[in-house]
């Protein structure tokens, strides 16, 4: 049994009587050094706009939970709310302001990112909160958003969090309750440098990755495409019959045109001949485990567009579990996303994650063996994300609730076949870009640690 022993001078003024407000797991001892709440530092806290999103780029680009990784705010996939120019100067989030998801499920709950892009006019959801440091106060605001992504800071905001059925909540005055250490200015800015240094890491991942994807549309002949928008199109009846499709999507002329222009310049062939396709496999909770030293299992959420597998949020599977040889991933195997919103997400499995399991909800690819020395494995997972596969596995998907594909329908997908040359240049770009993001992450990690180490001196 765990238990605290509290005093009734502790319960006043805290109104919260939940056990698990007092467990000992959450005690810092704020009568060393020097400590004020996150309240006493701040110009602004503010909760975001509750406002409908779209994809087609219509009103200002709106932050969301999901746009935070690493302690930063990423523009990849951000979606877009159609509001106002006076909601927009309210909530316009500024360089350096620092993001807080106040509600989600517990592990996600308090997930902390700063802001750094300086060429886009933004906003922020309802589910955030944006906070911003006093000009010239006791704080600067990259320790603030790094202190609230260490140990002490997400001892406090786990304490805080109010829980209920599958979601935790930390809200505005809570989130200013919360106990931050003033550490020197000098300290302080070490501290910022590191963040901007993992900032600009990222940025230059960015960078090799978006040449790499260049590179590709150009030699697929497919950088100045433009989609036709038709709203309708003459479809023969023995197209119909052979598809056993009749939605009106699936028969879209853009989907048609795509891969006439990139036949024009390289030779395809069918997913079925280039790889081996096999669904994951479902394994359940009784078998999940915290220990990182276990069996990796891949999901869906751990899936990315463009930074590979998120190693952060993996599932690890305990010793009990005893699964069939045949289903176990591989280096360089792929996971594709099959079903769900993020259909189509494709990534490379690593030597760190071989051995380990997909979820029933995405699906491996392995490259034949008759193929393995024309097919380079590090481009995989480009082609993949490209719009040439990503608008088949568009037009492929069942059109229903939850967004599907069969399996016959995955394995009729046209690849193109590159010239080797090309592939290895590819390849360069994208070991640059995970270069640049694997020390990103570094840098990230040592700036954590550094405030950890000083809190505790």
């Amino acid at each position: 049994m765990i238990f605290s022993i509290i005093q009734k001078s502790q319960l006043e003024g805290v109104h919260r009587l939940d056990a698990e407000y007092y467990q000992p797991e959450y005690f810092i001892d704020f009568s060393k050094g020097k400590w004020k709440s996150i309240g006493e530092i701040l110009e602004l806290c503010q909760y975001g706009i509750s406002q409908s999103m779209n994809d087609q780029k219509r009103g200002y680009p709106i932050f969301k939970m999901d746009d935070i990784d690493y302690g930063f705010l990423f523009d990849d996939e951000v979606r877009f709310a159609d509001i106002t120019d006076s909601v927009f100067t309210e909530f316009k989030l500024q360089k350096n302001d620092v993001l807080f998801n106040r509600v989600n499920s517990e592990e996600f709950v308090g997930r902390t990112g700063i802001y750094k892009l300086t060429d886009l006019r933004s906003v922020f959801a309802s589910y955030l909160i944006r906070i911003r440091v006093k000009e010239n106060g006791d704080i600067l605001p990259d320790y603030l958003n790094i202190f609230l992504n260490s140990a002490y800071g997400l001892k406090q905001i786990r304490r805080f969090a109010r829980r209920a059925v599958n979601q935790a909540n930390v809200n505005a005055e809570e989130l200013k309750q919360i106990k931050i250490a003033i550490l020197p200015k000098l300290e302080q800015e070490k501290i910022a440098e590191l963040s901007n240094k993992s900032w600009q890491e990222f940025q230059g991942s960015k960078i090799f990755y978006s040449q790499a994807e260049n590179l590709l549309l150009e030699e697929l002949g497919l950088k100045d495409f433009k989609e036709d928008n038709s709203l309708f199109s003459i479809v023969n009846l023995s197209d119909v019959k052979s598809s056993h499709r009749i939605d009106a999507e699936y028969f879209q002329e853009k989907y048609g045109k795509m891969i006439e222009v990139v036949k024009i310049k390289r030779e395809v062939e069918s997913l079925d001949n280039l790889f081996d396709f096999n669904r994951g496999i479902f394994i359940s909770t009784d078998y999940y485990t915290e220990e990182k030293t276990q069996t990796p299992y891949i999901r869906i959420k751990e899936l990315s567009e463009k930074g590979g597998i998120n190693k952060d949020e993996i599932i690890y599977i305990n010793k009990k579990y005893i699964g069939d040889e045949k289903n176990k991933l591989k280096e360089n195997d792929l996971v594709l996303a099959i079903i769900g919103d993020t259909i189509g997400k494709t990534n490379k499995i690593d030597k760190e994650l071989s051995g380990g399991y997909c979820s029933n909800n995405t699906g491996r690819l392995r490259i034949k063996k008759e193929w393995g020395n024309k097919i380079l494995p590090e481009c995989n997972e480009l082609i993949f994300q490209s719009i040439l596969i990503q608008s088949q596995i568009e037009k492929k998907k069942a059109q229903t609730g939850q967004p599907k594909i069969n399996d016959s329908e995955i394995r009729s997908i046209l690849i193109p076949i590159l010239s080797k040359l090309t592939q290895q240049k590819i390849a360069n770009l994208i070991q640059k870009s995970h270069e640049a993001r694997k020390k990103a992450k570094e840098l990230l990690k040592q700036a954590k640690l550094k405030v950890e180490e000083m809190i505790e001196k």
